[in-house]
């Protein structure tokens, strides 16, 4: 279950000065670094993508001062705002990581660099036709439901092959991975289930991929559950809380039609 916010304050206490920003992210960072060292990976291998979901633009400023470049976001609209208010910052990026409706992609074409939940031929389709008119790409990361639960979105493992398939066909979206969210538990051995079910699904699809498919990201692994997903081979985690502080609501509310993971 989620924790109470006073619980979720107190274990992620809220930032408001770079200083804090900075040693959040030194300590996710060392965290990644003790993770890696554990199954005998570089842990200069593994993307940090900070999520500021809910966070204002105010305090997003104080941790691009400290690091942050490339920031992840659920909502399109959301992501869009705080990209227009922030676009005087040079070399700041954005990856939407929540489920995308169609009638929005003409927004994740215009502003993204990243889209983390690519997981219906419809999305593809409406992505590049706005990327076209934009002159743009757009790196993404197929989304692929690991955990079997109805409530998330993202393709069933057994139906990714025939899906990436397909990508070819857009060439303005350039697959970078696959994605999922871990099942929401305190039974690490579930959790970790996800992560191998992951990278297994992404070491075999790798052997037969079309030439167009990089198939070698993995983004896996939140707030609550990063540790384990470095361990199982992750390249990028998505990482909010144990930077920016707790958020008072739960996962569900910025997952659409989800459960959501251990928090970001």
């Amino acid at each position: 279950m989620n924790p109470e916010p006073d619980a979720a304050r107190a274990a992620y206490p809220t930032a408001t000065s770079t200083e804090e920003f900075a040693a959040n992210i030194a300590a996710v960072r060392a965290r990644i670094g003790a993770a890696a060292t554990r199954s005998g990976r570089d842990a200069g291998e593994v993307r940090l993508l900070p999520v500021s979901k809910t966070v204002p633009e105010e305090r997003l400023r104080l941790a691009v001062a400290a690091g942050a470049t490339f920031l992840g976001e659920n909502k399109v609209q959301e992501a869009q705002r705080k990209a227009e208010s922030l676009a005087d910052i040079p070399d700041l990026k954005w990856a939407v990581i929540g489920h995308l409706q169609t009638n929005k992609a003409k927004y994740v074409a215009r502003f993204a660099a990243e889209f983390q939940a690519l997981d219906s031929i419809r999305v593809a389709e409406a992505l590049q036709r706005r990327l076209e008119i934009e002159d743009r790409t757009l790196d993404v990361y197929v989304q692929v439901n690991t955990s079997e639960e109805d409530s998330k979105f993202g393709l069933p493992p057994e139906q990714t092959a025939s899906f990436i398939a397909q990508l070819p066909a857009f060439d303005r979206v350039r697959v970078k991975g696959l994605m999922t969210l871990a099942v929401f538990s305190d039974d690490l051995d579930r959790v970790r289930h996800c992560f191998v079910l992951l990278r297994t699904l992404r070491d075999q699809l790798r052997q037969a991929a079309p030439d167009s498919v990089d198939l070698t990201g993995l983004s896996m692994g939140m707030s609550g559950d990063f540790e384990t997903a470095v361990e199982e081979g992750a390249t990028t985690v998505r990482v909010g809380q144990a930077i920016f502080g707790s958020r008072a609501l739960p996962d569900s509310y910025y997952w659409p039609g989800g459960t959501g993971s251990a928090a970001e």
